[in-house]
């Protein structure tokens, strides 16, 4: 069984301006996996034309397109017991 992945560099805070996209990086120790998921508030995030959720080794990206109003809120990201936020 392989060990729970931490997460080595948190989320920060984004601020951005309608239309223009939104990135968010969270590092993890080691590749995993695990399954590692993002939110919106309480929504899981899918990779959609809306979202893009990459994942390059250790590095998980979240990219919210065009972000509106609507998008703003806390962003989370969880992988096992292990949750960061901004």
């Amino acid at each position: 069984k392989e060990s729970a992945a931490t997460i080595l560099e948190m989320l920060k805070d984004v601020t951005s301006y309608e239309g223009e996209d939104a990135v968010f990086e969270c590092r993890l120790s080691r590749e995993t996996t695990q399954d590692a998921q993002w939110f919106l508030g309480d929504v899981p995030l899918q990779s959609n034309e809306m979202n893009e959720i990459r994942v390059q080794g250790t590095c998980h990206t979240l990219i919210l397109r065009k972000v509106t109003l609507e998008d703003c809120g806390p962003i989370s990201f969880k992988v096992g017991q292990h949750t960061s936020a901004a």
